[in-house]
């Protein structure tokens, strides 16, 4: 719904901002140069000293008089009276024209509008490259991090709904939280499905453990992996693009001195340990441990995060 109203609005802005013809572009531009030049508020009747009923009549000799106070000749060495001249010929020229004169009151009661279309603008302004980069960091940011937020919100909702399933498995319909914990199947694949020939495919199904209100996901080796809010990923502006590519090409290009010097400390325990346990003969009892011994044990975790749709937090073994 949300949606639906910020495109209609985005459409009726749209309309707005084309509605406007060049000539209305025309007016924009005088109104704003009249109140620069001869005050804010200054309208063209005003300036004209004749009401907005005035006839064709009564604003050409309003012109004619006014245009001889405002003539060069009459103005010698004085800043800008040439552009204040050829303004005055413009004005009068809308005021006597029956149709420009109807779209100028149509301003001249409702208000030159703040938004004239991007059109107007950029021809006025025209921004160098700079700004549309900025502006196009800016909006295409601002965009991810709206992705990040519908992302976040629906990964709140899967869990939910995972965590919702393995307590109606471990529980019942009543949800009566048991004593002690309880090993369910909850089938991630949503409900039944059937292929092209009617046969009913199954869904995902994992399994779960339920200890009191606590809901884990059993990895291969046994290890449990907590499932709730925590592991969906919430919107940051440091995951953006632009604050991501910065903080990358800080990081690759000027490493910090804390992670160097923790390095060379980490080098020299090694070198030390080396050497103690070269000295050591064999009847120590030092017992050197086999490499790898752990590295099976991380293959299956990787699973769990991608079901919860989040990150993984540290695993928590429980007695099953």
């Amino acid at each position: 719904m949300r949606l639906f109203f910020f495109c209609t609005f985005i459409a009726v802005l749209v309309t707005t901002a084309l509605a406007w013809t060049k000539e209305d572009h025309e007016i924009f531009d005088l109104v704003s140069a009249l109140e620069a030049s001869e005050g804010k508020g200054t309208t063209f009747y005003s300036w004209l000293d004749v009401s907005s009923s005035a006839t064709s009549s009564d604003i050409s000799k309003a012109y004619r008089k006014k245009s001889i106070q405002l003539h060069p000749d009459k103005n010698p060495g004085v800043t800008g009276a040439h552009d204040r001249f050829s303004r005055l010929g413009v004005i009068a020229k809308i005021l006597r024209d029956g149709e420009a004169r109807k779209r100028y009151d149509f301003f001249y009661k409702n208000g030159v509008p703040r938004w004239r279309g991007t059109g107007y603008y950029y021809s006025r302004f025209r921004p160098g490259l700079g700004t549309v980069f900025v502006f196009l960091t800016l909006l295409t940011s601002a965009l991810q991090y709206v992705v990040q937020s519908i992302n976040y919100k629906r990964d709140l909702q899967r869990v939910e709904k995972i965590v919702g399933q393995a307590r109606s498995a471990a529980w019942g319909n009543k949800l009566t939280p048991g004593e002690g914990q309880r090993k369910v199947k909850v089938n991630l694949g949503g409900g039944s499905r059937y292929d092209a020939e009617g046969n009913p495919l199954q869904g995902r199904w994992v399994d779960m453990v339920v200890d009191g209100n606590d809901v884990f996901f059993v990895d291969s080796d046994g290890s449990l992996h907590p499932v709730d809010n925590s592991t969906a990923i919430p919107p940051s502006v440091r995951r953006t693009w632009f604050v991501s590519l910065v903080t990358s090409c800080w990081e690759k290009h000027i490493p910090s001195r804390k992670s160097t010097g923790a390095g060379s400390a980490k080098g020299d325990q090694e070198d030390n340990g080396e050497s103690q346990s070269g000295t050591e003969g064999p009847g120590s009892g030092t017992v050197t441990p086999k490499e790898g011994a752990n590295g099976s044990k991380s293959g299956g975790r990787a699973a769990a995060t991608s079901m919860a749709g989040g990150r993984r937090r540290k695993a928590v073994r429980k007695k099953q």
